[in-house]
């Protein structure tokens, strides 16, 4: 069946439908969960000092940052399908504030590990804005939506490199210890977080017409069981190799982007001798790339595909990343950014295929 009364126009300023809402409310949404998610990477230059962690602790903190996103997602898509994007975007965001703010009680490598395993499910919040700007907008804007709305979320990684240094030193001027202030620094997003999950819950639908209860009580949606259940549908895609073709460039642009977010800030400190702030400063421009360059990742393969289709847009993006990505290069003491062509490839991998057959 299909979801009626998506929208055929994007409102920016329009508040007032459940389309236009649910676009606002997922970017936002997405974008705090960046920036809990990686809000503690600014800061990591203080809390190796405080908990005594070497390279390789901090690197495999790292890979935790982001190990249970991979489950996580594959669950929370099951769960949309169940509940709707509303209740689970509402409970992510109110499970996923608790690490966030936990992860000031590590005192420890193991215990600061945990937390930042536990915190990378939050991770998942991009499955959830995609879902839900797909079930509010028409397939001649769904690309923008989802891109626009993905991209102002992965702003959320730029944005908490710019402003956690911020907080952290506003901290210290209140007298606050280093060994305090990066704890309590961590606190503004989690709360943050759970306020925006109260909010999601209390202002937005699932879809045009109303929540998934409703329209499976009216009949307009199937239940998510049988040939709508998690194991078709999860077969049926794994059979499409045009699933795993976007599933390794994604795995390669995003993989960039989450490392660049991660190391940034630490490496202009450790390399380049500058404050915290300065730092986190820098490592934001980064991910402030992505107001404008993941919309064009949306953008593009929409407007191009009826004429030259898919492959050219994808070939667009490919050129872009071929011009613009340079390897770290520590002994030139500079690092080059490939993450406008990052985001834009993961933009165009978030939209539909448009020359693709529908599966029978």
């Amino acid at each position: 069946m299909e979801i009626l009364n998506k929208a055929n126009r994007i409102r920016l300023l329009n508040f007032s439908t459940p389309q236009m809402r649910a676009f606002h409310f997922s970017w936002f949404a997405f974008h705090i969960c960046f920036f809990g998610w990686f809000g503690i990477a600014p800061l990591m230059a203080v809390v190796r000092e405080d908990l005594s962690l070497t390279q390789t602790q901090i690197g495999n903190t790292i890979i935790a940052s982001v190990a249970i996103t991979v489950v996580v997602r594959l669950l929370i898509g099951v769960l949309c399908d169940h509940i709707g994007p509303r209740k689970a975007y509402s409970g992510l965001l109110i499970l996923g504030s608790i690490p966030v703010m936990g992860i000031g009680f590590a005192n420890s490598f193991e215990t600061f590990l945990l937390a930042r395993l536990a915190i990378s499910a939050i991770g998942a919040s991009f499955v959830i804005t995609q879902y839900h700007t797909t079930m509010m907008f028409a397939p001649n804007v769904v690309g923008t939506a989802n891109a626009t709305s993905a991209g102002w979320g992965n702003l959320g990684g730029g944005t908490t490199q710019i402003l956690m240094p911020l907080i952290f030193s506003g901290l210290l001027m209140l007298g606050v210890s280093e060994t305090l202030g990066w704890r309590l620094a961590m606190v503004v997003p989690g709360v943050v977080l759970f306020i925006t999950g109260i909010c999601y819950y209390r202002f937005t639908q699932d879809a045009p017409n109303g929540n998934f209860e409703d329209l499976r009580a009216r009949g307009e949606l199937p239940q998510a069981n049988g040939d709508s259940g998690a194991g078709q549908t999860f077969l049926a895609a794994a059979k499409d190799i045009r699933v795993w073709a976007l599933f390794v460039v994604y795995a390669i642009c995003f993989g960039v982007e989450l490392t660049v977010n991660n190391i940034a800030a630490i490496y202009f400190f450790d390399h380049f001798d500058l404050t915290l702030a300065t730092a986190g400063m820098i490592a934001g421009l980064f991910g402030l790339m992505n107001v404008f360059a993941r919309t064009m990742g949306g953008i593009f393969p929409t407007s191009s595909h009826a004429t030259v289709g898919s492959r050219a847009g994808c070939a667009g993006c490919s050129s872009r990343w071929c011009v613009r990505a340079s390897p770290w290069s520590p002994s030139r003491r500079c690092m080059y950014s490939p993450t406008p062509s990052v985001s834009c490839w993961c933009s165009a991998c978030s939209c539909r295929w448009p020359r693709a057959q529908p599966m029978a």
